[in-house]
């Protein structure tokens, strides 16, 4: 009688449980790690909401930060339609090396000056750079000094947006009086200021050919804010910047120039408010103001910088102005043809009172906004007037002078124009 034998691989059944365990190992991390993945997503998101900020805030940031090339060229990776050469797209070998290269080392491959911007002060990408000096200002080169608050409007707590519906201070006409006879402007804004005296026979102020705006419109003045001294906490809804816009617009129509300021309180009309969106908010300001006033020739948006007052004060003929800076976005392709607008009106600063100007800066492609809406014209500047620790009287002096520079470079160019628009008629 035959016996058939059975024998069991074990070793097999061993293997097989090993990758089993292995697999179950492997998808329990996965689901772990997503798990984790959504808890953080909630937590961000329930810290948002703790922080009055919307939750598509960040996303949209981040989208506003990628250029349209980027989109098309992460798009063609699936639609061959779109597809560009390998060479120039944003994916491409070369691209991708320089954006890891610049990644570990903060080198970028093709702007030279970042090789010695560590070790050669003035070549930092991330600092503004001065394209025209101003006069009298020996090796002093301080370059304007941005602040951004914090985008929780706090309702009425935070320095930088406080509560649209609360009462704004405003300053004591004689506390702050006028360098000249012109009434001071109060507190609360005027749509539309009036011009200070007849304008000048042979000039019609009727077409508006200057547009003052002012992207971060709350920037005020610790002079003439009651209990304030922190000059993180120069913010008012009303006494603001926009008093210097308004001053300006009436010193040029006072002088023959057709001139109008948008003085809009971005953070009391804009739903869902974030000061990072300043320049989108007024960038619509500025498109508005050319369909209305097509004959915009030369565009101001007005400023306050951030400097401690030794750097944005200056002592002329015994009275106190408060200094300019020129600033100008270079992430505009064409920002040549606005800093020679600006360069224009700097030089013809520095003939008329040196030391009011503080020079021509520009804001790299790698530091904050830096198109500043300037390429919706090639005569628009930004201009910062004064810092926190200055007063209005002193901007109002300074505007005064910077509207008669204005001023004689608009007649300047109407003169220019003139001929070519009767020779048109003639044709």
């Amino acid at each position: 009688m035959k016996w058939t034998s059975l024998t069991l691989d074990l070793s097999k059944i061993r293997k097989l449980w090993q990758r089993a365990t292995a697999m179950l190992r492997t998808m329990g991390t996965l689901v772990l790690c997503t798990f984790l993945l959504f808890l953080l997503i909630g937590l961000a998101a329930f810290a948002n909401s703790k922080l009055d900020r919307a939750p598509v805030s960040p996303m949209k940031g981040w989208a506003a930060a990628i250029s349209n090339a980027f989109f098309i060229d992460a798009m063609g990776l699936e639609i061959p339609h779109l597809q560009k050469d390998p060479e120039s797209s944003s994916f491409s070998e070369s691209s991708m090396f320089s954006f890891a290269f610049r990644l570990l080392t903060d080198v970028n491959l093709k702007d030279p000056r970042t090789f010695l911007a560590r070790e050669v002060p003035g070549l930092n990408a991330d600092k503004a750079i001065l394209l025209r000096k101003p006069a009298g200002t020996g090796d002093d080169f301080s370059g304007p000094e941005d602040y951004t608050p914090s985008e929780n409007t706090g309702k009425g707590t935070d320095p930088g947006f406080p509560d649209p519906n609360a009462a704004a201070q405003s300053p004591s006409p004689s506390d702050h009086p006028e360098p000249d006879s012109t009434p001071q402007p109060t507190g609360e804004k005027a749509s539309s200021p009036k011009p200070a005296a007849t304008p000048k026979a042979g000039h019609s102020t009727d077409e508006k050919i200057v547009l003052i705006y002012s992207s971060h419109n709350r920037e005020s003045y610790l002079p003439n804010l009651n209990n304030v001294t922190d000059p993180d906490k120069a913010y008012s809804a009303k006494t603001n910047v926009t008093l210097v816009g308004d001053r300006l617009a009436a010193q040029l129509e006072k002088r023959g120039v057709g001139a109008v300021n948008y003085n809009t309180d971005y953070t009391s009309v804009v739903k869902n408010f974030n000061y990072l969106y300043s320049y989108k908010y007024s960038n619509k300001t500025v498109k508005e103001a050319f369909a209305a006033h097509p004959e915009i020739k030369f565009v101001f948006d007005v400023h306050r910088d951030s400097l401690k007052r030794s750097k944005t004060t200056a002592t002329i003929n015994g009275k106190a102005y408060a200094q300019i800076y020129f600033i100008i976005g270079q992430r505009n392709p064409h920002w040549q043809k606005n800093e020679a607008f600006a360069a224009q009106i700097h030089e013809l600063l520095e003939n008329r009172m040196p030391g009011l100007s503080r020079g021509i800066w520009g804001k790299t492609p790698h530091e904050g906004n830096a198109e500043y809406n300037q390429t919706l014209a090639d005569n628009s500047v930004l201009v910062e007037i004064g810092g926190p620790y200055n007063s209005l009287e002193e901007c109002y002096r300074t505007a005064d002078i910077l509207a008669e520079v204005i001023a004689e470079l608009a007649n300047g160019a109407l003169k220019a124009d003139a001929p070519q628009a009767s020779s048109g008629k003639e044709g």
